[in-house]
């Protein structure tokens, strides 16, 4: 059962400040002494890969697990002059792909103008979509015929693949209009046998338990799609959900946080510590501060460097790739069972 002290932090969760003081004052061994076992204490990064930026946190849906808080009333939102130091930055970094995130990123003003922009430095763009915003207005009904012009390479959601478990925790008629965005993407080319425009979905659970395997859920999943759907795609990432935001708050709520987080300590792998994704990664906020991954964003956690390196405006290679990494009780999650990052397993 979750602690008084616990219970009585439950009702503030909504401040990076007090979650990660929630997640700290657990009794499990702490996630840096794993990583000291490992001789990885302090984890440092490998070479720059990636490039995520999260173009800001407006969203046509209100996702229950979502660890950015998204929604249609969030305001925060990625400007131009802002995208252009991103440009400069991923320029310089050497970084082979760009991960545009949000919220929903196609819903800021500018994404078309970033997208163009992002294809004159001949990197692989991603574009994480939630599948409805095709069909939330007339504005975005092209989209898929934009993402094949630009050759991006499309990363959607989608819980399960069945109506009732999708909607449950995307909302009511999540699942339907997801169907209809795939089969517009598969109408374009994308995850078709042979094609090159890559449409993977992601699979992360409804509940407080950890994914099952991927290989095997990926069978299935494209089984059922095609058979009842005829949609054909890629790959299926099976990720993790992280004790941060709204899952936080639903563990809270639910008191079932102490038992998550056990689970997740519980299956610590010590090859998936050693490929987390932040160790390629840089994750930039829509107001251009730096972090080491898309949780600590939310967390607030910057990146561990003189605060002037904090911000695009003075981006420097050197010192993002001489970092240590900052870690915290939420990344066992990233290291539980087979790992778990932004494409799925890493071990």
């Amino acid at each position: 059962m979750i602690t008084k002290s616990l219970l009585a932090l439950k009702h503030n969760l909504s401040t990076s400040e007090n979650q990660i003081k929630f997640l700290g004052s657990s009794k499990l061994t702490m996630f840096s002494e794993k990583l000291e076992q490992q001789n990885l204490f302090p984890l440092t990064t490998n070479k720059l890969e990636i490039f995520q930026v999260n173009l800001g946190k407006m969203c046509n849906q209100v996702c229950k697990h979502c660890h950015v808080d998204a929604g249609p009333d969030r305001k925060e939102i990625m400007t131009r002059d802002t995208m252009q130091l991103c440009l400069d930055a991923i320029a310089k970094s050497g970084a082979h792909t760009v991960d545009l995130t949000g919220g929903a990123p196609e819903m800021n003003p500018d994404f078309r103008w970033f997208v163009e922009e992002l294809s004159k430095l001949n990197k692989n763009i991603i574009v994480r979509c939630n599948l409805t915003i095709i069909l939330a207005n007339k504005k975005y009904n092209d989209l898929p015929e934009f993402f094949k012009a630009h050759k991006i390479e499309v990363v959607s959601s989608l819980p399960y693949f069945t109506a009732s478990k999708t909607d449950s925790q995307r909302g009511d008629g999540v699942f339907e209009k997801s169907i209809l965005a795939l089969a517009m993407l598969n109408e374009v080319g994308y995850g078709l046998e042979g094609s090159e425009l890559k449409l993977n979905l992601v699979y992360n659970p409804s509940g407080a338990f950890l994914p099952p395997d991927q290989m095997a859920l990926e069978k299935e999943f494209k089984g059922k799609l095609k058979s009842l759907y005829n949609i054909s795609f890629n790959k299926l990432y099976a990720i993790t959900n992280l004790p941060v935001s709204r899952f936080l708050e639903y563990l809270v709520r639910s008191e079932n946080y102490d038992n998550y987080m056990e689970k997740l300590v519980n299956a610590y792998n010590p090859i998936a510590a050693e490929n987390v994704m932040c160790r390629n990664t840089l994750s930039v906020s829509w107001d251009g501060f730096i972090y080491d991954c898309d949780f600590n964003q939310m967390l607030e956690m910057r990146i561990d460097v003189e605060n002037k390196f904090q911000h695009l405006s003075n981006f420097d290679l050197n010192t993002v790739n001489k970092r240590n990494i900052k870690t915290n009780q939420h990344c066992y999650g990233c290291t539980a069972g087979a790992g778990s990052s932004c494409s799925g397993n890493v071990a």
